[in-house]
């Protein structure tokens, strides 16, 4: 599991059959580095993510990657490589908030 901030909304067009009814975020992961900074920046490669939470632009999320994406899903088969599992509320590193 990483973390992320959401950057933005995907919408498919034409839709896609298995992805109807689903959100699609543009998720920017957070580096150590950015994260000790508390800065508000990812520092990541973006990437796609389904997103059932609901999560708004500029919220930090935790997303699973791989296989683990798919598995919310199941016993439906959906492509998916990566899947929004929680939206962070804080985050506390060596007893310092930084979120």
């Amino acid at each position: 599991m990483r973390l992320g901030i959401v950057r933005g909304h995907v919408v498919l067009q034409p839709a896609v059959a298995a992805y109807r009814g689903k959100t699609l975020v543009v998720l920017e992961p957070v580096t150590m580095e950015n994260l000790n900074a508390s800065n508000g920046l990812g520092g990541g490669k973006a990437l796609v993510a389904v997103d059932e939470l609901g999560a708004a632009k500029g919220q930090m999320v935790a997303f699973t990657e791989g296989r683990e994406a798919a598995n919310p899903f199941w016993p439906n088969a959906v492509p998916v490589d990566a899947y929004c599992s929680l939206i962070v509320d804080s985050i506390d590193i060596h007893s310092r908030k930084v979120f």
